[in-house]
């Protein structure tokens, strides 16, 4: 992989990016400590991990060429190799994955579980037109299950000091927009709300559902990480619905994210300002997004590496691309391995200060 960096700055998050990739010895070792107890990942296909494979869906991820670079070969992850949680929880100091909450059992569950679904949305009917998927409503009643479990394990009286000392990661809203909002043909939204009031409709459900994750077991849940919105006008699946603007994205489609993603700042005050023990935290993946890819060596930006589907994911058993390095998106939706490592390394630690607010993930984790 020697590619040329632009940036000097850049040479420090590749060689970073390939060390995860290598698995070397001495990275390894700088990452062994484990810096909080468990890890719960609630979101879509992008923190998806396994859960949606028993479901009824087109958006699954267990067959090849996903997981092509995985060591396990297809999971159900939505990449070419590991996503956005399994960096997170190396970085972390996690030995292994966090387990789906459809296949983890017995003591699995102690260092966390990973409830995302592809598909997902803050609203139950989003994603309904592909199929069958957990919504963010059912991944909060899962974790409960979740948590009577933990309380079988540790003893009831230990439960909520475990879970204060647990980081939470929530990354969804993006299928509100692509798989609801901007399919007026299979959803009522965009004739109910203009594109203002669709965004504060989502932040009043978001809201209320980030509230019951503090809630959960009494306030058991006090380190929460919240995912904004990529640029979905620039994801390969919305430019084959809508033709691309000057940018080479579908303009009005970043601007209904921007209405999302604008509410996030004040969001994350008030959960900070009015529940007791809170520390919420904002994730800028625009900001992440905002470097130029090229600098990593990343030269193809909106055409998918494996040969899609009409609905947008792999086709099974096809041949993809050569080198995954060499673009953002594995399918028409979904990013590759290397783009999954950067997002993680720099919600993790931030690059810029628009990353993250108020605190990394890093500084989520010693609150």
């Amino acid at each position: 992989m020697a590619y040329i960096i632009a940036n000097p700055k850049w040479v420090v998050i590749r060689i970073i990016i390939i060390c995860f990739f290598m698995q070397s010895r001495v990275y390894t070792s700088l990452l062994s400590q484990q810096q909080v107890s468990c890890l719960f990942f609630f979101g879509a296909s992008l923190t998806d991990n396994g859960n949606n494979n028993i479901l009824s869906t087109l958006l699954k991820a267990n067959y090849l060429p996903y997981g092509i670079d995985f060591p396990a070969g297809p999971t159900g992850r939505f990449s070419n190799g590991q996503n956005i949680p399994d960096f997170i929880a190396k970085l972390l100091g996690f030995s292994k994955p966090i387990p789906p909450f459809a296949t983890a059992t017995g003591s699995d569950i102690v260092k966390g579980v990973n409830y995302a679904s592809a598909g997902a949305g803050i609203l139950n009917e989003t994603g309904k037109a592909l199929g069958d998927n957990i919504s963010m409503n059912k991944q909060l009643s899962n974790h409960q299950i979740t948590i009577s479990r933990l309380a079988t394990l540790l003893g009831p009286s230990q439960v909520q000091a475990y879970l204060n000392t647990c980081v939470y990661t929530v990354e969804m809203a993006s299928n509100d927009y692509v798989n609801n909002y901007i399919q007026p043909q299979n959803y009522p939204s965009t004739a109910s709300f203009t594109p203002d009031q669709f965004a504060a409709f989502l932040i009043q459900q978001f809201t209320t559902q980030l509230q019951h994750v503090q809630a959960l077991y009494t306030s058991g849940a006090r380190k929460v990480a919240i995912y904004g919105l990529a640029q979905l006008g620039c994801i390969p699946q919305v430019l084959t619905m809508f033709p691309a603007n000057a940018s080479g994205c579908v303009d009005f489609v970043n601007d209904y994210v921007q209405l999302f993603n604008n509410r996030l700042k004040p969001l994350v005050d008030n959960l900070n300002a009015n529940l007791a023990g809170a520390i919420f935290t904002y994730i800028n993946i625009s900001s992440i997004s905002s470097i130029n890819p090229s600098n990593l060596g990343i030269t193809i930006l909106n055409s998918p590496c494996c040969v899609v589907s009409s609905v947008g994911v792999c086709v099974p058993n096809r041949a993809p691309c050569i080198d995954p390095d060499l673009h953002i998106f594995f399918d028409n939706y979904h990013t590759t391995e290397i783009v999954n490592a950067i997002i993680a390394y720099r919600s993790y630690k931030s690059l810029l200060p628009n990353d993250a607010y108020p605190y990394d993930i890093k500084h989520l984790a010693q609150q």
